[in-house]
Order: structure tokens, then C-alpha cells, then sequence
């Protein structure tokens, strides 16, 4: 979403960055939609997310975006539409087929390496027999989850509380900790739903330097719902931005915060907060 740009062939495309023109896309939603009972919650959501672009999804509470994230992940099956990501079309697949692309769940009563390895399950290739008895597969396995785990959390410079509990780790950390387990599952996108959400200022900062972290040292894409104006406006490379489950504007920070609609509808009443 640059201002150097290549147009995709398809009904109200995104925008990539120059760096990704030539290359696959990471996602894209063509007509994307979704009624509940006669509402239209999303409606012609079209989207193009360059295979390592930051990208935003912003708009007024309500105004779709947890909705889309849903759709994403196939919490939501869409009413129509299609989403293809790297190429490949979702449809027909469920939750778990399609994790690899989402956020993880943190679970409270574990430690914070178990918490990443489980973002390893579905590449682990151990049977039930190996699982029970500790046989050797088994232990060859857990030591390559063992090492990952900890090589993803070096990264975050979390590696020294792979053993703590990831339910006492201040907040912040806990927020990371999700990343880091979504990142286990290798993904080509990874969507992040409100990441800065209870932050500080300084945790925010660091925040901004994680996700451009991600992007650079693990070559995938981003897509993040956020209310933090001046984390969207710092990091993200385009930006769409949803209004009554329809999108309204897409286009560089700068463009975004120069539109009109958007101020009406959005960053004006932002800004009244």
C-alpha cells in the first residue's frame, strides 16, 4: 500500500507495497461477506495484502472489523466471497486448518515455552504410541520443539522466562508471548486484533518494534485491528478502514488521515476522545 503501487486485477484491489509487486499475495478477499439474519455485518470486502506488507484495519466499534478476523479464520463462514491465502483458496476449511494464520490463545496454567510448542502441535509427527511412552520419535520431536521454542523466544528476548508461568508474566509480555506462539506455526499472515490493548506508552513503543521485527526477520505479513492511532499511523505500511461492516478508504497513513470520510466517521470522533 506504498505509493509506488501495482494495481491487482480484481474487483476494488488493495494496494502492495513496491518490495512485494511480482509476488504472491499473503491474503485476498474478493466480495467477502457475511449476513446475520437479514444484517449485512460485512459487505464486499475486498482486500490485497502484499506477502510482507503492515497493514491496518481500522473503524468506529461496530463497524465490522473483529467480523472480517472472523471470517479469516473461519470462525465465521462467509455468507460469499472468496479469501485465498498465499494463492490458495479457504473455502472448506475450518478453524484449525486455517490457525496457522491467526493469534493464539494463551493458556494461564502453562509455562511460557509449553505455550509456544503448542503453536508447534500440528507440525509435530509423533503417533499416539511415541506420545505415551516417551519413544524415541517422541524425543526427537519434543527436543526440536524444545529448541524452537526457545530460539522464537530468544528472538523476543523472552528466552529467560521459557520456564514461568505464562499467566504471571506482566502484561505486556503476555501480549508478545500470544505473537510468539502464533509464530510457531510458521504463517504467511499473521493477524493481530487490538495487540496494544492495556499497554503503557513504553509497551506500545516496544510493540511497534516487535511487529516491524516480525515482518523483517520472518518475511510474512501483518494485519492488525487496532484503536492505538499512533501505533496504526507509525507502523503500518496501508490501511483500510471499515464503517458499517463496508469499506470506506484504503490507502497510505498519510492518505488516510487527509480523507475526509475517515475523519467524519473515524479519526474525528477519535480525536473528540
Amino acid at each position: 500500500m506504498s505509493k509506488k503501487t501495482k494495481m491487482v486485477p480484481m474487483p476494488s484491489p488493495g494496494i502492495i507495497p513496491e518490495r512485494d509487486v511480482g509476488k504472491r499475495p499473503a491474503l485476498e478477499c474478493v466480495n467477502l461477506g457475511i449476513t446475520f439474519g437479514g444484517l449485512k455485518a460485512v459487505e464486499d470486502f475486498n482486500l490485497v495484502l502484499g506477502s510482507s506488507e503492515i497493514a491496518g484495519l481500522i473503524g468506529p466499534n461496530g463497524a465490522g472489523k473483529t467480523t472480517v478476523f472472523n471470517l479469516l479464520t473461519k470462525v465465521y463462514e462467509p455468507t460469499h466471497g472468496s479469501i485465498l491465502l498465499a494463492g490458495r483458496d479457504i473455502s472448506g476449511m475450518n478453524t484449525a486448518q486455517v490457525n496457522h494464520a491467526g493469534i493464539a490463545r494463551t493458556f494461564q496454567n502453562m509455562s511460557v515455552e509449553d505455550n509456544v510448542k503448542v503453536g508447534m502441535d500440528q507440525s509435530m509427527k509423533y503417533g499416539l504410541a511415541n506420545s505415551l511412552f516417551h519413544l524415541g520419535k517422541y524425543r526427537r520431536e519434543e527436543k526440536v520443539a524444545h529448541n524452537r521454542a526457545l530460539e522464537l523466544l530468544d528472538i523476543f528476548h523472552m528466552a529467560d522466562m521459557a520456564n514461568a508461568k505464562a499467566g504471571s508474566l506482566p502484561y505486556g509480555a503476555q501480549r508478545r508471548l500470544e505473537i510468539v506462539r502464533a509464530l510457531a506455526t510458521n504463517p504467511s499472515l499473521l493477524l493481530l486484533d487490538e495487540p496494544a490493548a492495556g499497554m503503557n506508552p513504553v509497551e506500545t513503543a516496544e510493540l511497534m518494534e516487535t511487529i516491524r521485527q516480525i515482518r523483517d526477520t520472518f518475511q510474512i505479513a501483518v494485519l492488525l485491528i487496532e484503536h492505538d492511532m499512533g501505533l496504526v499511523m507509525n507502523v503500518c505500511e496501508g490501511i483500510c478502514v471499515l464503517n458499517f461492516g463496508r469499506v470506506i478508504a484504503k490507502g497510505t497513513p498519510e492518505e488516510i488521515q487527509h480523507n475526509p470520510a475517515v475523519v467524519e466517521a473515524y479519526l474525528g470522533k477519535q480525536k473528540e476522545a
